[in-house]
């Protein structure tokens, strides 16, 4: 791992590019505005970044369907794609320490998980579709004796990639990687608040291969760029992860235009269910910290309700507020560093509200709050004696909130955990394999963990039930997002 004064040396030598990137081009937006980028560790302005709109939209998507149609990617032989895609990861990898440098000047968190963790994900997930494209068959139905019927999937065509600021080029190379491999042109869009490292990638796709109009860059604001692509009438898919609010217009816009496929990975709200029968309370409390204080909270699917049986509730409490302290807030670009900013202040001052209205509704303040000074931080907040109706329970935070909710039995955890208009991840720990099983088909969440918080890779698909989405990003699930399937039937001749 490089040092401080490493990183700083090699900030001093980047070149940043701002610009969007368009039919193989980087251009400046048409109307010649540009967007302040701002580190949210210092507060110091770190470049500046195209504001796309919609005359943008219309230039990108013109360019994603002329190169669908012109077929030099779509209808390339798998082989191509494969190889293009792999080329395209390794050139990650081979910059990884500049994409994860951009990552944590661009959201603030700990550039040890930039570089051990957010771009080699990134470049694993790109690969594993790679290798995914010549392993996808279609079928043949079961049908009469003088008929054939086969069922093919084709790529579905334009389709535009709205991605957060959390982990902003891991999540978007779980949707690049299904989309570039079925043979889609993509349109990925960033957050405004964390564009650097999908701009980087337009300059990799090139070398990469990628043809003009396959992959593509806008950046801007979401009610401008996000919003023209949802209503644009020749996108065909819009594939996003962000807030269930946004998730809910993009559905909207899609009815109101051309039906295109909205895949939303929204919100989440999860419960993380301790039993008086867990083994080892320890472990359980390293990850409950690290599963809601990991990447300063900033994460869909973490941990921020713990639901504690009420028999060990004080005694797990302790040892989780032990294990908090393995979370405070350092400078990012210090390798030891394990938490960082917020991503700025807007942001900061809405989780600090947050906590302000748990305590004004009757949770006790365990831990945590405001750091005062230069930088979006924050400590981990953990507050106990949380009611499930409260504000603080029901709402996503997205900050390193912890609420601590007792229980009495089995089904009353059950029933808080499944109190939530969200439903994208859960866990429970126990040691008794009748009551994992029993539990774990009970919870309404698209992930279960069972005595581990968050596990996984990309052999398993990750999304929601109810307002936290639909479809599915990872493992082969998501190619189906990313496709039409078609039935050809023929007649036979006798």
């Amino acid at each position: 791992m490089k040092l401080k004064s490493d990183w700083l040396e090699l900030q001093q030598s980047l070149n940043i590019e701002g610009r969007a990137y368009i039919n193989g081009e980087f251009t400046e937006a048409i109307c010649g505005e540009r967007l302040a980028v701002i580190n949210p560790a210092t507060d110091d302005i770190i470049t500046d970044i195209a504001r796309c709109q919609s005359d943008d939209v219309e230039l990108a998507v013109g360019c994603a369907r002329h190169a669908f149609k012109q077929g030099e990617w779509s209808d390339s032989a798998p082989s191509y794609r494969k190889a293009v895609l792999n080329k395209f990861a390794d050139l990650i990898d081979a910059h990884n320490d500049e994409l994860a440098l951009l990552e944590t000047l661009d959201t603030g968190k700990p550039i040890a998980h930039s570089v051990s963790t957010d771009i080699p994900g990134a470049a694993n997930a790109l690969r594993w579709y790679a290798e995914a494209i010549d392993k996808v068959y279609g079928e043949v139905a079961p049908t009469e004796k003088d008929v054939h019927a086969f069922i093919s999937h084709q790529a579905i065509g334009v389709v535009a990639a709205v991605v957060p600021w959390n982990f902003p080029l891991w999540i978007a190379c779980w949707k690049l990687g299904p989309a570039l491999a079925a043979g889609n042109s993509i349109i990925l869009k960033p957050s405004e608040k964390s564009s650097l490292t999908a701009i980087f990638l337009g300059k990799l796709a090139s070398e990469a291969g990628l043809p003009n109009g396959v992959f593509q860059v806008l950046t801007g604001f979401g009610h401008e760029v996000g919003d023209a692509l949802s209503r644009h009438q020749d996108i065909d898919c819009i594939t996003f992860t962000g807030s269930t609010r946004v998730a809910g217009q993009l559905m909207i816009a899609s009815g109101e235009t051309n039906l295109k496929r909205v895949w939303a990975e929204a919100g989440g709200k999860n419960a993380n269910i301790v039993f008086e029968d867990c083994g080892d309370l320890d472990r359980a409390a390293a990850e409950t910290a690290g599963g809601c204080f990991y990447n300063q909270g900033e994460v869909c699917v973490a941990a921020t309700r713990l639901l504690v049986h009420e028999s060990i509730k004080d005694e797990f409490v302790e040892k989780v507020i032990a294990a908090a302290k393995n979370f405070q807030p350092k400078d990012p670009l210090d390798p030891s560093s394990s938490m960082g900013a917020l991503i700025d202040q807007e942001h900061k001052a809405k989780v600090l509200s947050y906590v302000e209205l748990g305590i004004d509704a009757g949770a006790t303040l365990r831990c945590g709050g405001d750091v005062d000074g230069q930088g979006a931080f924050v400590e981990p907040v953990i507050l106990d004696n949380v009611d499930n109706k409260m504000r603080v329970a029901q709402e996503e935070i997205f900050g390193p909130v912890l609420c601590v909710i007792p229980f009495s039995t089995e089904q009353q955890a059950i029933d808080i955990a499944n109190d939530s208009q969200y439903g994208l991840g859960a866990a429970l720990w126990s040691d008794n394999i009748n009551r994992v099983h029993r539990v774990a088909k009970k919870l309404q969440a698209g992930s279960v963990w069972v005595n581990n918080y968050n596990e996984g890779d990309m052999t398993v698909p990750f999304g929601g039930f109810k307002m936290s989405g639909n479809g599915r990003d990872k493992s082969l699930h998501a190619m189906e997002k990313f496709t039409e399937t078609k039935t050809t039937w023929i007649r036979l001749q006798p």
